[in-house]
């Protein structure tokens, strides 16, 4: 039986865009209720994690000034509290820079949210990953060009080129390849949205080491090591 995705009744506050909008761009329509999130250990946890993908620049803001890279943690069902978008940025976020995901429609690309800012761009992907396996706890998107091409290269996990970021396209195709893995951790590339590489699994640490190992080793074939993206 196929996974059956959370849905919320949400007003049309943001109009879908086009699937080949420019990345960085929320897609989805929002209905958020302003509040600031509650903290937790798992997203302290995940904080202090968010800031060492900072730090290898995984997650930062592009020549063109947009922001990437979000992280989340779940909380209840599939409900999970992500970074908000255009955090990119920020080395170090406050609970007023996460969103908590209460539900979500891919039918209706729209996301139900509380936090002050609204949800990443990527929370229906976020919310497909949850959905799809009930053990993982977090799930994390960067950025990396070495990583990027190396998963291609050896035809690692990814979904298909034609499939755009944010889109309930993307949630669709990560939904399937999510029901097909049997071990956790998980990376995959998004072939379809350049550089991005999603992690998940059962706890932040363990995601954390799949994504930074990998792309240490991603880095070490390169010939100029300073080049950390």
């Amino acid at each position: 039986m196929p996974t059956r995705l959370p849905s919320c009744r949400c007003s049309p506050r943001r109009a879908e865009m086009a699937e080949s909008a420019a990345d960085g761009v929320i897609k989805y329509r929002s209905q958020r209720v302003a509040a600031v999130v509650s903290t937790s250990p798992e997203l302290v946890q995940l904080d202090l994690a968010r800031t060492v993908l900072f730090d290898l620049g995984l997650i930062g803001v592009n020549a063109q000034g947009v922001g990437y890279g979000n992280v989340s943690v779940r909380t209840e069902g599939s409900q999970f509290v992500i970074s908000a978008s255009a955090t990119g940025g920020l080395r170090a976020l406050t609970l007023a820079h996460y969103c908590h995901v209460t539900s979500f429609s891919v039918d209706d690309n729209s996301v139900c949210s509380r936090g002050a800012l609204e949800a990443s761009s990527e929370s229906m992907t976020h919310g497909a990953i949850y959905a799809a396996d009930r053990r993982v706890r977090c799930v994390m998107h960067v950025h990396s060009r070495a990583l990027f091409a190396a998963l291609l290269q050896q035809d690692a996990l990814h979904t298909a080129a034609d499939v755009a970021y944010g889109t309930p396209s993307m949630a669709r195709a990560v939904l399937r390849l999510v029901a097909q893995q049997s071990e956790l951790p998980v990376i995959f590339a998004m072939a379809g949205h350049d550089e991005g590489v999603v992690a998940y699994g059962a706890d932040v640490v363990s995601v954390q080491a799949v994504l930074v190992d990998s792309f240490e080793r991603s880095i070490s074939h390169e010939p100029d090591r300073h080049h950390r993206r």
